[in-house]
C-alpha cells in the first residue's frame, strides 16, 4: 500500500521557530536556504527561500515547506503554499508584537489558498510567562483547541502539532 503524499506550509513571523521546528521534525536531511541576517538582532542566520523536510505519519508522507518569515520575501508565502492541504502558522508566545504580522501572514495565505490550520505557540520553554493558548486564541478569535503550545527543539511536541493538523486535513478532505 502506498502512502498518501500531503504537503503542509509552516509559516510565521521572523524568529519564530519554523526552521528549528523543520530541523527537529524531519526525517530527511532538511533542504534550506539560510543566508546570513543583516536585519535581525540576536539571529545570525534567516531563511530567503525555503525550508524543505519530510515526515513519516503512517497512511501520509507529509512534506512541510517552511516559508520565510520577513515581509520581503512574502512572495514565496504564496508560492510555497500553492498545492498545500494545511497550514502551521508559528506564533512566539513571549512577542505579542509580532502577533499583527502572524495574522497577515494567515490573512494572506489562507485569503488565497483556504486550507485547514493550526497556531502553534512556540517559545513556552524560554517565556513560561509568555501569552497563553486561550489568550492566542483569543487574539485570533479562534477556538482555544485550535492553539497548540509547543517546544519547536522537541521531536514529540512539534509533531503533536502536526498530527493535530492532519486531523483537520483529513476532516476537510473527506468533507471535500
Amino acid at each position: 500500500m502506498s502512502k498518501k503524499a500531503v504537503k503542509i506550509v509552516i509559516s510565521g513571523p521572523v524568529g519564530a521557530g519554523k526552521t528549528t521546528l523543520i530541523r527537529t521534525l524531519s526525517q530527511t536531511p532538511v533542504v534550506n536556504t539560510d543566508e546570513l541576517s543583516t536585519e535581525v538582532i540576536g539571529k545570525t542566520h534567516t531563511t530567503v527561500a525555503l525550508d524543505f523536510g519530510q515526515i513519516d505519519l503512517g497512511d501520509y508522507m507529509v512534506h512541510i515547506f517552511g516559508t520565510p518569515g520577513q515581509e520581503r520575501f512574502d512572495f514565496m508565502w504564496d508560492e510555497l503554499s500553492r498545492g498545500a492541504l494545511g497550514l502551521l502558522l508559528l506564533v512566539p508566545c513571549d512577542r505579542p508584537e509580532d502577533f499583527p504580522h502572524a495574522r497577515k501572514i494567515l490573512e494572506y495565505v489562507t485569503s488565497r489558498h483556504p486550507v485547514p490550520f493550526v497556531i502553534a505557540s512556540t517559545r513556552h520553554d524560554i517565556a513560561p510567562k509568555g501569552w497563553q493558548a486561550k489568550d492566542i486564541a483569543s487574539y485570533f478569535n479562534l477556538p482555544e483547541d485550535q492553539v497548540v503550545p509547543i517546544n519547536a527543539e522537541n521531536r514529540e511536541s512539534v509533531r503533536s502539532a502536526v498530527v493535530c493538523l492532519m486531523k483537520q486535513v483529513e476532516s476537510a478532505v473527506s468533507a471535500a
